[in-house]
């Protein structure tokens, strides 16, 4: 039985949705993982191009300066073709169609790229579907399927390319928002760690300078009283400086425990005592803490940062940690039975430079907890002793809306 040209192309059409619901199923049931998103386009374009049934494929992205799309990945392209496109312009033929209208194109292969690279590989092709990676109607990249024959794309088909291209151009943004995260996250570290280091070393110096000059005053005039005290004075902030340097290092040198944050403070707590004399007792209320790992690093931190302060300038002989929730807050306490602070955090009874680091302490504290949508707050206890904690919300929307 002979069939008519009519009932061929339905049979054809039929065809090529079934395989394009193959392709956006393979699609939207994978997404990059931590090999990179390139990586995972490759693997997906291999897919495609079996699925779709096409001889060859290409994925590019638009560069960063949304003049060129970069070939990320091939199927089926000899090693000439590939040098080749490594970098084209972006609206270059099809592909500058597709990028510049988001819809999805057929052409015929031959014309449509062998006349534009001079190279004959693509005239031994029939057709070629062109797909643009969208996100919220911005152009991504395209991919590129060759196909042996040349087709038609009816319509369902033209809308299931496009959902491919969709799940595609997505993943490409969150890998871009991922990468842009990581990045601020490392600017944001590297900005706390000057300031940590500006906070505590650089002060200390330019107190040290101002003893010196007051210093060599002191020997030319002579006067062995004065000489004595700044010498003294210069003693004494030498070993605070190689104290909060070995601090700061070590502050560095760590890393969150890959058990969370109630683990990690545990390894603090531990041996707390045998390196500062003063004894330390933990309570957590919580049977489990809700928070990303970099906001857990902002916890951990702050918690270290008042333990450092209470080492450093409290005086005490106990100290207190306590972890709780309270009104739809997390709460993270520091309480010792030194001799307190003022209103600002300077310790009471505290010469100029140990007020004045003191204080710069707290506003790195300070700091972090905006990071969480929270605050500082301090407080003396009655009698004796002093309090930092740390509020924030517990809900993780509340700190995002916060923000």
């Amino acid at each position: 039985m002979i069939r008519n040209n009519a009932s061929e192309n339905r049979d054809s059409a039929a065809s090529d949705r079934l395989r394009a619901l193959q392709v956006l199923a393979e699609a939207t049931s994978t997404l990059p993982g931590d090999s990179g998103v390139e990586e995972w386009l490759g693997r997906f374009l291999a897919t495609m191009v079996r699925l779709a049934g096409a001889a060859a494929g290409a994925v590019r992205v638009v560069t960063g300066d949304g003049r060129h799309l970069r070939l990320v990945a091939s199927v089926g392209l000899p090693p000439e073709v590939m040098a080749h496109e490594r970098l084209m312009p972006v609206n270059c033929g099809v592909c500058g169609i597709a990028v510049a209208e988001a819809a999805v194109h057929l052409a015929p292969a031959g014309a449509a790229c062998a006349g534009v690279t001079s190279l004959a590989w693509f005239g031994g092709f029939g057709g070629m579907v062109v797909l643009p990676l969208v996100h919220q109607g911005r152009s991504l990249g395209t991919c590129n399927l060759f196909m042996r024959d040349q087709r038609t794309i009816p319509p369902e088909v033209a809308l299931l390319y496009r959902s491919i291209g969709e799940h595609l151009g997505m993943a490409l943004e969150n890998a871009r928002l991922a990468h842009e995260n990581l990045r601020m996250t490392v600017m944001n570290e590297r900005q706390m760690m000057a300031s940590e280091v500006h906070d505590s070393l650089a002060q200390t110096m330019a107190y040290m300078k101002m003893r010196i000059s007051l210093l060599l005053d002191a020997l030319h005039a002579p006067d062995s009283a004065r000489a004595l005290k700044y010498a003294t004075d210069l003693q004494g902030a030498l070993a605070e400086a190689y104290a909060d340097l070995r601090e700061l290092l070590a502050q560095f040198r760590s890393r969150m425990d890959p058990m969370g944050l109630a683990h990690a403070l545990k390894g603090i707590a531990e041996g707390f005592e045998e390196r500062t004399g003063i004894k330390l007792s933990m309570e957590n209320s919580l049977a489990e803490i809700k928070l990303t790992v970099d906001e857990e690093a902002n916890v951990f931190h702050i918690v270290q940062e008042a333990l450092a302060n209470v080492a450093r300038h409290s005086g005490a002989t106990a100290a207190r940690v306590t972890i709780g929730e309270r009104g739809g807050d997390y709460e993270f306490s520091v309480e010792d039975d030194g001799t307190g602070f003022f209103a600002l955090g300077t310790r009471r009874g505290a010469d100029d430079q140990a007020g004045l680091r003191h204080h710069l302490g707290v506003n790195i504290m300070r700091e972090r907890a905006q990071r969480l949508a929270g605050r500082i707050e301090i407080a003396n206890l009655p009698g004796r002793g002093a309090r930092i904690r740390l509020v924030f919300p517990a809900d993780p929307a509340a700190r995002a809306a916060a923000q």
